[in-house]
């Protein structure tokens, strides 16, 4: 090799682009007055691609590979300039490189609620956000419907369009499936698909292809999310009369725990004996006797209480035990109840005798 050709062959010009960054997605080649030599050297990296522009009109596009410029691998710039000058003069032209790698952990959101119809609950408001993955699909329609002429284009310059538009579509794909919002939670793989597919056609218009979109999350409001929350727990339940006995009995226990001084010693003991009887029918299942003493009678067989000397009654069980606390019924209280052959007193009644031996005996005189 002659001295001249080995100086010539150092002149010659090297086009590239090593990309050192995480969200460039266009690099304009900075060359004075956009001049390139003829027979310089194009080297396209993996995941890259080169455009050429000349007067702002896309005339060539170079995928992955090393290339010397010439007339003959410049088909369509040769075209444009006409060579003027000479097959092996300079020419003019732009070069952007375009990264063509997939663009990561991208997040998407809705900036205000949305409204969906739901067919159980009626008009919510939800919110959703996620994840979404993205590529350049057509280098040419990327740079003219997006990246124009900047020198560096980012992620930053489409993603907030790109998240507009999932956030757009997603109330669409829900109200179109028809699946209830208590169900979601359970077909987020199938929405992310079906929400990924609804989008990609518009992403295409721009030139850049969803290769994945994920929803992590949709949520109703604080409000809403309560108001499911109690009504779960009511489904727990399931028998609002049973509910209401249960929160009347924690009541009962509550007041006398609150009552003072000897006095009350006698009512607080009785109202826990009858709350102690409200929740053992709380907790018997229905037809199940179980959680009452097996001599206690049923509702409505009452028993009869001698007072003055006069028969009196019937009374329920709780009513008598409410008279054992006021000292209306004593061990020696004559009562009959259906099923006796004759009165007996207090004492020989085993479902009344806890409560009577709670009950202190009369203050001596």
């Amino acid at each position: 090799m002659s001295l001249w050709d080995k100086a010539k062959a150092e002149l010659l010009d090297i086009v590239e682009w090593n990309d050192d960054s995480c969200d460039t997605m266009v690099w304009r080649f900075p060359r004075f007055d956009n001049e390139i030599k003829y027979g310089a050297q194009l080297i396209v990296r993996q995941a890259q691609a080169a455009v050429f522009v000349d007067r702002g009109k896309i005339a060539d596009i170079f995928p992955s590979g090393q290339y010397r410029l010439t007339t003959g691998n410049l088909p369509i710039l040769t075209t444009l300039l006409g060579w003027k000058y000479g097959f092996h003069s300079a020419f003019k032209a732009e070069v952007y490189f375009v990264n063509l790698r997939n663009f990561t952990n991208l997040k998407w959101g809705t900036k205000k609620p949305l409204i969906i119809r739901d067919p159980e609950l009626g008009p919510v408001r939800l919110r959703s956000f996620g994840t979404y993955v993205i590529r350049v699909g057509d280098p040419g329609k990327f740079i003219n419907e997006i990246a124009g002429t900047d020198a560096h284009f980012t992620v930053d310059g489409i993603s907030e369009q790109l998240r507009n538009l999932i956030a757009s579509r997603l109330a669409d794909v829900i109200g179109e499936s028809g699946v209830p919002l208590l169900d979601l939670a359970a077909n987020y793989g199938e929405f992310s698909t079906l929400l990924a597919e609804k989008v990609a056609p518009e992403f295409l218009e721009y030139g850049v292809e969803i290769t994945k979109l994920l929803i992590e999350n949709i949520s109703l409001p604080n409000e809403v999310e309560e108001a499911l929350d109690k009504r779960s727990s009511m489904g727990i339940i399931s028998d609002m009369d049973t509910f209401t006995r249960f929160q009347a009995a924690n009541s009962m226990e509550a007041a006398a725990r609150n009552q003072g001084g000897e006095a009350s010693a006698g009512i607080g003991m009785g109202i826990g004996f009858a709350m102690a009887n409200q929740f053992g029918k709380i907790l018997s299942p229905p037809g199940d006797n179980s959680g009452q003493n097996s001599k206690q009678p049923a509702s409505g067989s009452g028993y009869f209480v001698a007072e003055g000397g006069n028969k009196t009654g019937p009374f329920e069980y709780e009513t008598v035990l409410s008279m054992i606390v006021e000292g209306r019924v004593t061990e020696v209280t004559l009562l009959w109840k259906q099923g006796m052959e004759r009165w007996e007193k207090a004492a020989a009644f085993d479902e009344l005798g806890r409560a009577l031996r709670n009950i202190p005996p009369p203050i001596p005189t």
